[in-house]
């Protein structure tokens, strides 16, 4: 009981490793790990759901053929085996000498400009998010695609389509609309993904975020640091599921808020 009154009010103790509070910790650490994922996670689906939408409605062609097998392929990939490729052909490893692959942020950004310390940062980040983003890339652009090709062959699509509605209308006003409703549970769980997804992809770049933290903690046996990671993953899985339930019902005006 102790426990969880502690927790309320984000109390999660002292570090096993170090003496530190656990909150101070996890505070350094989640703005890192924010900033990332919500970079890949909007990148993900901006270029995810136009490519599935494209390859829905040219089904069969040669050109969705191709995304299909390359999206395919980028999925079968593992995460830490591109992360060792890139840093080997763009992060001066055996070929160029391109992108940097420790950190996010070169020694002395602190007296950078604005536009400069954003241009260092960005630079920084290429390669992480490159590897985070690809794969969910590939998955959420099939789901879309297989999620259009279901609807598209319903009777109303059928009905608008006889209406005289244009195929832009048919596509994106119908059709989208009630395909957007599979994707949407995907948001209940890339809150918490945030952490685990995370792990291989920060440690490789030594980034110092969320992933990184529970790693570390995990292999010192941390325990505080490990229960108060698991706490918020926990409370991030709430939100999500109350974030999809809000926009389900922004989206299908047959569900409602009760």
């Amino acid at each position: 009981m102790l426990w969880v009154k502690r927790v309320f009010t984000f109390d999660f103790g002292t570090s096993y490793k170090d003496h530190r509070n656990v909150w101070d910790k996890i505070a350094e650490r989640l703005p890192v790990t924010i900033q990332i994922n919500i970079i890949s996670i909007f990148l993900v689906y901006l270029i995810a759901i136009p490519c599935g939408v494209y390859s829905s409605t040219h089904s069969g062609t040669f050109t969705d053929r191709v995304m299909t097998l390359g999206f395919f392929f980028l999925y079968s990939l593992p995460s830490f085996w591109v992360a060792v490729l890139l840093i080997m052909l763009l992060g001066g490893g055996d070929f160029w000498d391109v992108f940097p692959v420790y950190g996010i942020s070169s020694i002395g950004s602190e007296s950078m400009g604005f536009l400069s310390w954003l241009a260092d940062r960005a630079w920084h980040l290429i390669l992480p998010i490159t590897c985070l983003t690809y794969g969910g890339l590939a998955y959420l652009s099939r789901l879309t695609r297989a999620d259009m090709l279901e609807v598209i062959r319903e009777d109303y699509i059928r009905t608008a389509r006889a209406k005289g509605l244009s195929e832009r209308v048919v596509i994106y006003r119908h059709a989208f609309r009630n395909a957007l409703l599979p994707i949407i549970t995907l948001l209940a769980f890339l809150l918490p993904s945030m952490f685990g997804g995370s792990v291989i992809i920060e440690s490789i770049f030594s980034i110092p975020g969320m992933g990184q933290l529970g790693f570390e903690a995990v292999l010192s046996r941390d325990y505080p640091v490990i229960m108060a990671i698991t706490t918020i993953s926990a409370l991030l899985t709430l939100i999500g599921l109350l974030v999809s339930d809000i926009l389900y019902a922004a989206l299908d005006p047959r569900i409602k808020l009760e």
